[in-house]
């Protein structure tokens, strides 16, 4: 799971021991050079962000400095899923602001890493980072396809649990522990019928309303928070 650290002064104690800290974000508008040579130091990648930026990404306030702890920020499909954990296929999924949204809940989540299996262009790409609150700067976002994705997660003994009303459980009576890919569909066509073919479960949202259907937004917020406090053992 990813966890935070404020501070440049913290930040630098804990990089003087046998940390995990695989990425800092510093204020640009603030001094933070001392910081900035150990990171180059330790070849610890750095992004700078605005005042404004830290502050919405810090968990208890203004700061100067943010680490993240225990989450690689990038990488390659194979190496997503070589790493285990928790990731996240958002199948056929075409706006492009909510895979921004979705990005930024799965990010806040803990998980490790999201896969898309539909090709966007330079603007789309833009418009997801911007909605997603420029999260993938904190957690990888891979492009691929069905088949591959799917494969890796086979070959790396991945569950593959998928959100969809033909479900025939409820997330908090599933196990959503351990090396999971979690998918949820696309607005108007739900999951693939190719991925819910691979799937070893699939869980269903309560509805008790008129209109059968929650939200895209929805149904991965449900699922992020409940895969969070399985994992977290809340």
């Amino acid at each position: 799971m990813a966890h935070q650290v404020q501070g440049s002064e913290t930040i630098l104690s804990m990089l003087q021991t046998d940390h995990d800290i695989r990425l800092v974000l510093v204020d640009r508008e603030m001094d933070t050079e001392s910081l900035r040579q150990e990171c180059e130091r330790q070849g610890i990648p750095l992004e700078e962000g605005s005042t404004n930026d830290l502050w919405r990404m810090s968990a208890n306030g203004n700061t100067d400095a943010l680490a993240l702890l225990g989450r690689e920020p990038h990488g390659t499909l194979e190496e997503v899923f070589e790493r285990g954990g928790s990731i996240w296929l958002l199948d056929g999924v075409q706006y492009p602001t909510n895979l921004g949204f979705g990005i930024r809940t799965i990010e806040v989540s803990g998980a490790d890493a999201v896969v898309l299996n539909i090709s966007r262009t330079h603007q789309d790409r833009r418009t997801i980072r911007r909605s997603s609150m420029r999260a993938d700067r904190f957690i990888p976002v891979v492009y691929s396809d069905t088949t591959s994705i799917i494969n890796e997660a086979k070959k790396n003994n991945f569950r593959i649990i998928a959100a969809e009303d033909v479900g025939t459980v409820e997330p908090w009576n599933a196990d959503l522990t351990g090396n999971v890919l979690f998918v949820v569909g696309a607005e108007r066509e739900g999951v693939s019928k190719e991925v819910l073919e691979a799937c070893d479960e699939v869980v269903r949202l309560p509805m008790d309303g008129f209109v059968p259907s929650y939200n895209l937004q929805v149904a991965i917020s449900v699922l992020a928070v409940e895969a969070l406090r399985q994992r977290n053992g809340y």
